[in-house]
């Protein structure tokens, strides 16, 4: 069962009439936290760290808190003696109050991709990008669960209109727990784990033509701030450690402050599924920058992580044809439509359903999806 107790990851429902509540999934059940604590079931938290509408009051315990928690649940689940909630029964919300939103652009065959694309006849790759995790910071106030539908966004491109190129982007996203780091103080890569609390699928959406036209000098701005979903159940890092692995090779060698010791690839296979059909297939372990790097860098300069924060990978692609993370590499930005049974596709269209998952043998990370809204009315009353 691929959400077993090797997996038990944490969410929020809200069942039919109820009040949002803090979970564990199990199966296609899920079991309410509070009422465990409550009964005095759980270690010693503080009183009402799962009465919340979110999972921020418990990310902030640590990995201690977690890891004892996550082995009691355990043991409750494995006697048969829990109280499960249908998950039919009851609506995922979103998981944490997001504080902080950062993605980077961790892998080195998405990046690649794009700078062919984006700059014709130019190295793909600019000179910083193999010394640093390249990244920015999102928009957390757009950041929505899985299943919520996404309106197509308006902007300049140059001409003022709906994006005329909405797009996916595959990723996988840290959310983070414990204290935090105090302001000015870095967080090392030694110390990553104890910052990580557990794993989300992300669908960074993306407005390719607004992108295009506003990315240079400052970078992505309306073209990704209008939504960014995430799957509703966060898998724990404890649950992930039996699958991680080597990272792919790093030419020229990191700056102290980002060498890692040990594995941090994560052996995650990861698919796109438009419409019902699958379109493409590729795996995490791939990532040029790991999440540790990433984390370290995003706070090298003091900048603080908080409980609940998102750190997103950037789009997970791979090296074949049909490994590809996004539209526009998968259709060689519309040269190359995908021919599916309900017609052919370059970009997004309205109506359309897209599906994020991920696995890790016998840990899933659930799935992402998000079905697309035609463009509201006209802003301001621009033609």
């Amino acid at each position: 069962m691929s959400f077993g107790l090797e997996n038990l990851p944490y969410g929020v429902i809200a069942p039919a009439g109820g009040a949002p509540r803090c979970a564990v999934r199990y199966g296609d059940h899920a079991i309410d936290l509070d009422a465990l604590a409550r009964a005095g079931r759980l270690p010693h938290l503080p009183a009402g760290v799962f009465a919340g509408p979110v999972l921020n009051p418990f990310l902030t315990l640590g990995r201690g808190a977690w890891r004892e928690t996550r082995a009691r649940l355990a043991e409750i689940l494995a006697a048969g003696h829990a109280e499960l909630i249908p998950l039919h029964e009851a609506e995922a919300r979103l998981p944490v109050a997001v504080g902080d939103y950062v993605d980077f652009y961790a892998s080195l065959e998405h990046a690649t991709n794009l700078g062919r694309m984006f700059r014709p006849g130019a190295e793909p790759l600019l000179p910083n990008w193999r010394r640093l995790p390249v990244g920015y910071h999102g928009r957390a106030g757009t950041v929505v669960v899985s299943g919520t539908p996404i309106a197509r966004p308006w902007g300049q491109r140059p001409s003022f209109g709906p994006s005329a190129a909405l797009d996916v982007e595959l990723e996988l996203g840290v959310v983070t727990g414990g204290p935090g780091n105090a302001l000015g103080e870095p967080i090392p890569v030694a110390a990553a784990a104890e910052h990580i609390f557990g794993f989300v699928l992300v669908n960074d959406w993306s407005a390719r033509d607004l992108q295009r036209f506003e990315y240079e000098p400052l970078g992505p701005f309306l073209g990704k701030s209008f939504a960014t979903s995430i799957s509703a159940w966060i898998t724990p890092l404890e649950a992930l450690e039996p699958h991680r692995v080597a990272a792919p090779p790093q030419d020229p060698e990191p700056l102290p402050y980002l060498r890692a010791d040990g594995d941090w690839a994560l052996d995650i296979d990861l698919e796109i599924e438009l419409n019902g059909t699958v379109v493409s297939r590729t795996n995490a372990r791939g990532l040029y920058w790991t999440f540790p790097q990433q984390l370290a860098h995003a706070t090298v300069n003091g900048a603080t992580a908080r409980a609940g924060d998102l750190y997103a990978s950037g789009t997970i692609s791979g090296a074949e044809r049909g490994s590809e993370g996004s539209l526009i590499e998968l259709t060689r930005a519309g040269e190359e439509p995908l021919e599916l049974p309900g017609g052919r596709r370059t970009y997004l269209e309205d109506g359309d359903t897209v599906v994020l998952r991920g696995a890790a043998r016998d840990v899933s990370l659930g799935e992402v999806s998000g079905t697309v809204r035609a463009a509201g009315s006209t802003p301001g009353g621009q033609r």
